[in-house]
């Protein structure tokens, strides 16, 4: 912990002694950094609920076949009584 607050004032020590050009080429150099996280965060986050989604319809295809109500799978899969109907 003692470490990290150490580190976190000796980057803080570095940005203040850059030169007005060096910052902005610094700051220009985090954004970027921060907009790819985010790409790849939003991403990720997408694909896992496509995935989700999609195991969702493939678990109420079984319940449908097993004979079981649209509303009961709807309520138990989340899944909109119409895409329950088309599969």
């Amino acid at each position: 912990m003692v470490n990290h607050v150490f580190e976190k004032l000796f980057s803080i020590a570095e940005y203040t002694n850059l030169t007005k050009e060096e910052r902005t080429m610094y700051d220009s150099s985090m954004k970027y950094k921060w907009d790819n996280k985010n790409v790849l965060d939003y991403a990720v986050s997408t694909a896992e609920a496509k995935g989700r989604h999609e195991e969702a319809l493939a678990i109420a295809c079984e319940m449908k076949k097993d004979g079981l109500s649209i509303t009961q799978i709807a309520k138990f899969t989340k899944l909109s009584v119409e895409e329950i109907e088309k599969l």
